[in-house]
């Protein structure tokens, strides 16, 4: 069976997601769709707007065949650490492509940068060192020593954030000597960011969030699948909430205030200096969204803090989030009919241990995800987050079948 590959975060699954994973299929010829997924807390710094378990079935009644839990010493970080995790996943699972949606839609522009800039790696190193020394933020510096080493319209445009992705997820690829394809599929419509309903059919997942928090109960039902209409549904009735950071600030604000400054220096991604910005802040801050307008500088991005502060309240230490380039174990979250006739067929071919259930396997990156998937259940009311607690040792994965 043919598999290819897609990097998720589903937060919640969405019309140009089934765009994205039905173009893939086609594009690819594959016979399976297998989604590597971030668990609890997401690459921006965010809890899940549900939880994976949630988002697994999502997935899985939406077109996915298998999904595979990114695990967070991966999925809150970087975009490089988190390709670089993502990229081990699928090809340990044995897919022939990895297909992402970019605003390039062009494969080419991707090799060609790539190879372009293999060749300029210590004039680009220099530069990035250059302009942080300037005071700017990570990110923007990578966006200026890229534009400053090209000077031209003919490589890709590295200031869009799914082509930064993409860039990263063929870089592992290389890196990590793969033999997986990439494949790029151009979103439709709707910005990665976008806040606002722009679209007829396609709208993008923050705009979608903004909409479910809105006290105007603005209806989302044209921008998502009936499955996602659903559990989005079915999840605020079982537990009586959506997550969102406003949830954790109790939480953030005991463990900033209890903590010496030196114990923060600790905490991954955490920079010297940083550590008094963040005490003194939370004791002056009434809610978390006042908290991040206090400590934001032009150094360090919004999405940066955030990650931050997950770190801070998973205490995620950097002796423990020293990130490989790769995962050591595939945390199987979910399958359908077709799914396990894959799994079936080639797990004796997979290059990771095959995880059913966290309890069955030990080590320092599953340690982290079951830290989280706590911390996470902790923004729930009672009975709702002992439930949440107990089900990452007992949820067994998820299976949809499928009609023949």
């Amino acid at each position: 069976m043919k598999a290819v590959g897609v990097v998720v975060e589903y937060n919640p699954f969405h019309n140009g997601h089934l765009f994205h994973l039905q173009a893939a299929k086609k594009k690819a010829d594959a016979d399976i769709v297998i989604a590597v997924m971030s668990g609890n807390f997401l690459q921006r710094g965010e809890p899940a707007l549900v939880s994976k378990w949630y988002r697994t079935k999502m997935a899985l009644l939406n077109g996915v065949d298998l999904v595979f839990e990114l695990p967070y010493q991966f999925a809150v970080q970087q975009a490089e650490t988190f390709a670089n995790g993502a990229v081990s996943i699928l090809a340990a699972a044995g897919c022939e492509f990895l297909c992402f949606g970019s605003e390039s839609g062009d494969i080419s522009s991707f090799l060609e940068t790539i190879e372009y800039l293999n060749g300029q790696k210590e004039a680009f190193a220099a530069n990035i060192k250059h302009y942080i020394h300037k005071g700017v933020s990570y990110p923007k510096a990578l966006a200026l020593s890229y534009q400053k080493l090209t000077g031209s319209d003919q490589f890709l445009d590295l200031s869009q954030p799914n082509n930064i992705l993409g860039f990263q997820y063929i870089k592992a690829i290389k890196e990590q000597k793969s033999r997986m394809k990439p494949l790029t599929i151009k979103r439709k419509n709707a910005g990665y960011h976008d806040e606002h309903f722009s679209s007829e059919t396609i709208a993008s997942a923050t705009s979608i969030r903004k909409a479910i928090f809105s006290p105007e109960e603005t209806d989302i039902s044209k921008y998502v699948p009936q499955p996602t209409k659903q559990l989005l549904a079915q999840y605020y009735e079982q537990y009586g909430c959506f997550h969102h950071w406003e949830r954790y600030w109790d939480f953030l604000q005991y463990r900033l205030i209890q903590s010496d400054p030196e114990d923060l220096k600790e905490i991954y991604e955490a920079e010297e200096g940083l550590e008094n910005r963040l005490i003194s802040a939370a004791t002056e801050s009434n809610h978390f969204h006042e908290f991040m307008q206090a400590i934001k500088t032009k150094r360090y991005t919004w999405t940066r803090l955030q990650r931050l502060c997950v770190h801070i309240l998973t205490n995620a230490k950097k002796d423990r989030m020293k990130p490989t380039a790769r995962a050591s174990y595939l945390r199987l979250l979910g399958m359908t009919t077709a799914g396990q006739t894959y799994l079936n067929q080639m797990k004796k071919n997979f290059s990771l241990p095959l995880v059913s259930k966290a309890s069955s396997f030990k080590g320092n990156e599953i340690d982290l995800d079951i830290k989280a998937a706590r911390i996470y259940a902790m923004g729930l009311p009672e009975p709702y987050k002992v439930q949440l607690l107990k089900q990452e040792f007992q949820q067994p994965p998820i299976y949809v079948e499928q009609k023949r």
